[in-house]
């Protein structure tokens, strides 16, 4: 028998918190002779300075300031927050990690007028001169942690491989601004109009920062940072994934007026999926009914909004219906209770090698959409990636506007977006197949915070094409697909990518080491020219990101009033690995190696079912709430303001009867935050996040006044403390691996009898630029977010749904039926 899950009501209580502040690490320094090293960086800072006038002399311009570079000793630590003074126009512009001679070297760019020349050095005399009252040198923190001042160079902006770096021949460059301001922008591109630089449609603005495209030459670059006080990072363009399909006629127009009569379609839904693509055919007859013309959508006029190369069509198909290859094999009723849009965001030929700033391509195909109907529940679904993997977690222009778009930070709207997580398309790679997978990583914009990633698993195995005699699959049936990018190798502090895996497809080896993408081995969807075949083969995340929408909006059908946030939520926390996956990739049951395949399955395969409804040995409880993190203290500065604390009405009685048999609880915390990118370090107030949010579990033995303490301790020894509530720590991820991102899910496992006295649950909110950087306001803010727990126990072993749903006052449930 199936249940809806239970939506509980707000917090039981909201606690005032105050979060001790202090770090999680030492910071290291070299020990120094205090007046030696002042008397050399005086020098250096003095040279810097004397460069710095020779040269805007030499090139007759009068600029406000000048950017100098602070260098830490390999393998130490530089003291960032330090060195920006918003007050005086000292701005810290980007942070670059190098490693020389093995060990890491830190190199940050500042920006100082000329009329604060003197502030760093004042600090330096001050250093060696001057003591505090506890007998240290005056800023003894920030000095020891240089190594050298330099004048900055045109590499000192560059954040992306050198090799990428253009020399005569110009390319397509992002350059990042360190303001926001219209004037300031204004300013940059009269410069570039006098300089005759070619500037691409549009720009993207985030807190402190505006993106422009250009194109233009390492000489070019260089008299933009020379003629301008406000370029923070330049980065390479980035180039879209070309996608290929193949082509199948087998099936007959006679299919699609079977599938058709037998699906009903829902006219008066206001649920809808946005395809951002190369347009959409709707003049296929599976696709007319969900695809009106007044939804077709371009970026630009002159581009159309037909599908110019059959992949937006393609992923219509899927995200309308799902795999129609299963939809032909099962012969059953059907009901479609959503709707397309169409917005075409990637040129037709000629165009299509341009370099685009894409992420305001993407945000202003969204913007279209939701001009045209701004009242839909909007579903985003994205499989255009870019063709490589350089960011590694690091956000980009790109993703840093899907996560802006989802948290819609301007006009307080918020929508699910669902990307992919990019593909590993070198055959010579999938020969190498599953160690390419954990080397080839996730394609921008799939590290977005706020985006659900979707990557790519299979169960497809099977070839019966005669011509493929002697071939066989090289993923094994619920592996992962040959197609799967991952962020194994990304820094830890990046979020886990993909969160999900869904059906990409396989591919086929056969004698002398030859490979092939098989039609046997892809799903079937749309053509786009329905005049030639109604079917084609589709394969890859593209076809998994297809499925992830149309799972999104199966959800949302189900729970209208479910917020974007619940919905990704309730996708991850339904998720799990198969066993070929732990085969694969899992090497043992630590949290170490938990955390691998977390990297490289995300949280596995989304159930449907299990989304959507509970069974009698399952409960799960969902809360959808909003919390204000920070508030300004008496000081001025801004501080952690609040945490919720949930007493869930837990199966007690069902839960005492069980005893020591083993059952299972999973909690799951989904929210989005604002995106505050640029290359700063993203630590202390210069991090990517406005906030995060952390959940916490009463341990059996635990009184609630012990439970709220034990939080408070957690706080004061940092944010990445394991969490081991519990008589021990029976997590299976752990608190070290889950802590990332903006979606976090766990799986405690252990006896009924330990898990009856933990219904205590707490959400408690960790720093970030919302309360570090208080002069943009984001203190005063609030946040939504959604916390979903599940019991799970042995089947047939007792109900616990419906003592809860009594406690509850709810109706006695009725069975649904899945269709």
């Amino acid at each position: 028998m199936n249940y809806r899950h239970i939506f509980i009501d707000n917090p039981t209580q909201t606690m005032g918190f105050t979060r001790p502040g202090g770090g999680s690490g030492k910071f290291r320094t070299r020990s120094r002779n205090r007046v030696d090293h002042s008397t050399f960086l005086q020098t250096q800072l003095d040279a810097a300075w004397e460069e710095v006038e020779d040269r805007q002399a030499a090139i007759h311009i009068a600029r406000q300031g000048a950017y100098l570079d602070f260098i830490s000793d390999p393998g130490y630590d530089l003291m960032l927050k330090s060195l920006e003074n918003r007050s005086l126009d000292i701005r810290l512009l980007n942070v670059r990690r190098k490693v020389e001679e093995e060990e890491e070297v830190i190199y940050a760019t500042v920006y100082i007028p000329h009329s604060k020349r003197g502030y760093f050095l004042r600090r330096i005399t001050q250093y060696a001169s001057e003591e505090t009252a506890t007998g240290k040198p005056r800023n003894q923190k920030l000095v020891d942690s240089i190594a050298d001042i330099r004048k900055s160079v045109l590499e000192s902006f560059w954040q992306d491989d050198s090799g990428l770096l253009p020399n005569e021949d110009p390319a397509w460059i992002e350059v990042w601004l360190s303001s926001d301001d219209d004037e300031t922008i204004s300013v940059f591109d009269s410069s570039l109009q006098k300089q005759g630089i070619e500037q691409a449609e549009g720009l993207l603005k985030f807190p402190e920062r505006t993106v422009k495209l250009i194109r233009a030459n390492r000489t070019q670059l260089e008299k933009i940072v020379e003629f301008s006080d406000h370029v923070a990072e330049l980065r390479s363009g980035k180039e879209v994934a070309t996608f290929y399909v193949t082509m199948e006629n087998a099936l007959q127009t006679d299919a699609v007026r079977n599938i058709l009569s037998r699906t009903k379609f829902d006219e008066h839904t206001d649920i809808v999926v946005c395809i951002l693509d190369t347009g959409i055919n709707n003049g296929h007859s599976l696709i007319n009914p969900v695809l009106a013309d007044s939804d077709l959508h371009t970026v630009d006029p002159n581009w159309g909004t037909h599908d110019h190369d059959g992949h937006g069509t393609l992923m219509a198909g899927v995200v309308t219906y799902g795999d129609l290859l299963e939809i032909l094999q099962s012969g059953e009723s059907l009901q479609i209770s959503h709707t397309l849009e169409s917005a075409k965001i990637l040129p037709p030929p000629p165009d299509q090698n341009e370099r685009e700033l894409w992420g305001h391509m993407t945000a202003q195909g969204i913007s279209r959409a939701e001009i045209q109907a701004p009242g839909r529940k909007r579903i985003t679904c994205l499989a255009i990636t870019s063709t490589d993997s350089r960011d590694r977690g690091r956000p980009s222009s790109w993703s840093a506007t899907l996560d802006s778009v989802t948290s819609s930070r301007d006009d307080g709207s918020k929508q699910l977006v669902v990307v992919s997580a990019g593909n590993i398309r070198d055959p010579e790679e999938w020969k190498r197949y599953p160690d390419s997978n954990q080397t080839n990583e996730i394609h921008d914009p799939g590290q977005a915070w706020n985006a659900l990633t979707v990557g790519a698993h299979t169960e497809k195995v099977m070839i019966t094409d005669p011509t493929l005699q002697g071939y066989s699959p090289i993923a094994p049936l619920g592996g992962l697909s040959p197609f799967s990018t991952t962020s194994l190798d990304w820094q830890k502090r990046w979020p886990v990518k993909p969160e999900i895996l869904l059906e990409g497809g396989n591919v086929a080896k056969g004698p002398n080491q030859s490979i092939y993408s098989a039609e046997d081995l892809s799903l079937l969807s749309t053509s786009s020219d329905p005049q030639r075949n109604q079917f084609e083969s589709f394969h890859a995340t593209s076809a998994a990101t297809a499925q992830g929408a149309w799972m999104a909006a199966r959800i949302q059908k189900e729970y209208p009033d479910a917020w974007p946030e619940t919905v990704r939520a309730l996708m991850v926390h339904s998720a799990s690995w198969t066993d070929t996956m732990k085969d694969q990739f899992l090497s043992d049951k630590s949290k170490t190696a938990y955390g691998n395949l977390l990297r490289i399955c995300g949280y596995g395969v989304p159930d449907l079912n299990k989304a959507l409804y509970c069974a009698a040995n399952t409960l799960t409880l969902i809360s959808q709430a909003e919390i204000q993190p920070f508030e300004r203290g008496r000081s001025g500065r801004p501080k952690t303001r609040e945490m919720h604390l949930y007493a869930l009405p837990w199966p007690l009685e069902a839960l005492e009867e069980l005893q020591e048999i083993d059952v299972e609880m999973r909690v799951t915390l989904s929210y989005f935050i604002e995106p505050g990118p640029g290359e700063v370090g993203w630590q202390d107030r210069y991090r990517y996040p406005s906030h995060g949010l952390r959940f916490s579990v009463k341990g059996p033995a635990e009184s609630r006044d012990e439970f709220g303490q034990r939080i408070n301790t957690q706080a004061r020894e940092g944010e990445d403390r394991p969490d081991t509530s519990g008589p021990t720590d029976k997590w299976v991820i752990g608190s070290q691996n889950r802590d990332v991102g903006s979606i976090h899910s766990d799986i405690w496992r252990g006896s009924a009898v330990e898990l009856a006295t933990s219904n205590l649950i707490a959400v408690w909110p960790v720093g970030g630029w919302w309360r570090d950087r208080a002069h943009l306001g984001g203190w005063e803010k609030s946040c939504r977010y959604s916390l979903i727990v599940s019991i799970h126990t042995p089947p047939e072993s007792v109900d616990i749904y419906i003592p809860v749903a009594t406690q509850l006052g709810i109706t006695t449930p009725i069975e649904i039926r899945v269709s």
